[in-house]
């Protein structure tokens, strides 16, 4: 059948599912059985969702998983309440995102009251990826980053826990909430220098960490500089480090040159990133007498 027919097939059971839930409600059907008639209502209004999907219908078929999951609820369902508020939020992401956070929400409030802290973590994520790409509201997908990071951090997921917030981090310096994103890295930096397998990630996180010291104060920068080599000697010896010093040496001289060279030199040898070119490029500017520029 093609997608215009399943489209036909779902509007049918749409109705029919209504049909059902109304006959539930009068007093006898309430007597008798009225929670039957709710649950077939529940499986025809899924079915119809995934008819919908097959013919990309993707707002009737959040629609209808939302349908679902409001019956659920009424059953004391939560569980297949809170998956179908799921579904019907991965179906208007496709076409409503405002949407799309609505359902999800629904969703992470079930779950929490189930004490299933980190499926919501999860959805989280989720909401915070449709604010970075979707709407564009950076503001509200840090927050939900936070929340996710929080939930994690509760369940003891701490890996999971840092990669929502070295997000945080990331878009907090982009706002130029320099402090914000400093303290995050410094934390994720000290939990995971100690760690075998995770500590060769630290020097990138406290090279971050500096690099935002570094636009607010520079003797701030040589301060942290001091004391990140201090807490982990192997930084000392990074790339990242010896940069560092001759950025800081080269802004001390004011020398505008010497300070592009130096990034030059390398991003030769480590491309930099967007996140790393914007940051280097705010410190460059506040080299006397230096305009927008570029690092090149």
């Amino acid at each position: 059948m093609d997608g215009s027919g399943k489209e036909r097939e779902a509007v049918q059971l749409m109705a029919e599912a209504e049909k059902r839930v109304k006959s539930s409600h009068s007093f006898l059907r309430g007597l008798f059985g009225g929670n039957t008639r709710v649950e077939e209502a529940c499986e025809m209004y899924t079915r119809a969702a995934n008819m919908f999907k097959i013919a990309k219908n993707w707002n009737a078929a959040g629609n209808a998983f939302c349908q679902a999951a409001k019956l659920h609820m009424q059953l004391q369902s939560k569980h297949d309440s809170a998956t179908c508020f799921v579904d019907a939020g991965n179906a208007y992401k496709k076409a409503d995102p405002q949407e799309a956070i609505n359902c999800l929400n629904a969703a992470i409030d079930i779950y929490t009251d189930m004490g299933r802290f980190t499926i919501a973590a999860k959805h989280h994520i989720t909401i915070a990826e449709i604010y970075e790409t979707e709407l564009v509201d950076i503001e509200k997908a840090i927050a939900h980053y936070e929340q996710a990071a929080d939930y994690y951090k509760g369940e003891e997921s701490n890996s999971s826990a840092n990669k929502c917030l070295l997000k945080v981090a990331t878009y907090a310096a982009q706002l130029e909430q320099y402090q914000k994103a400093v303290e995050i890295y410094e934390q994720v930096a000290t939990s995971t220098m100690d760690n075998p397998l995770l500590k060769y990630s630290a020097k990138e996180y406290f090279f971050k960490a500096a690099l935002c010291h570094f636009i607010v104060d520079e003797l701030n920068a040589k301060l942290a500089l001091e004391k990140y080599e201090e807490m982990f000697p192997a930084f000392t010896d990074s790339r990242e480090c010896k940069l560092l010093k001759k950025l800081l040496e080269a802004y001390e001289e004011q020398n505008c040159e010497a300070y592009t060279e130096a990034v030059k030199e390398f991003d030769s040898i480590s491309r930099l990133d967007q996140w790393l070119t914007t940051m280097l490029l705010r410190i460059k500017k506040s080299i006397q007498g230096e305009g927008e520029g570029d690092l090149k």
